[in-house]
């Protein structure tokens, strides 16, 4: 696996120790040559902008809203825009999301998909498919 893909809302927009722990946890898979996005189902536009500042920043290599891309989660294509925002085959790429129906339909497109319930789980399953070790 080549991409970790996160959803928005539900899994980076949690407390503001949870969104550090991403942010770490980013920067770690990062140093491992793994490409990383989010993918939301936002609308885009200003009210975008706290999504979008996670590129500015370089947390993320890239940011893929449905509102702009014109495809919205389950639909294979928001799934594919986001792999290649970072230039990864779906196969090669890690989808994170809350939403059960998205995850399963990430798998249905050849991604890997993991199920977030809690950051301490998510953070598990993610060091283990890319190796990373560290506290998160």
């Amino acid at each position: 696996m080549r991409g970790l893909i996160v959803d928005y809302v539900g899994v980076l927009d949690g407390p503001t120790e949870d969104q550090e722990r991403w942010r770490k946890l980013f920067a770690a898979v990062k140093e491992h040559d793994v490409q990383t996005a989010i993918l939301s189902n936002d609308a885009g536009g200003p009210g975008a902008e706290p999504i979008r500042e996670w590129e500015y920043n370089g947390i993320v290599h890239a940011v893929v809203l449905s509102g702009e891309v014109g495809a919205e989660k389950p639909d294979e294509a928001a799934f594919r825009a986001a792999a290649d925002a970072v230039a990864l085959p779906l196969s090669d790429c890690v989808m994170v999301d809350d939403n059960i129906h998205n995850v399963r339909a990430a798998v249905e497109a050849g991604m890997v998909g993991l199920l977030h319930t809690a950051f301490e789980r998510t953070t598990v399953e993610v060091q283990s498919i890319f190796d990373i070790e560290g506290e998160f």
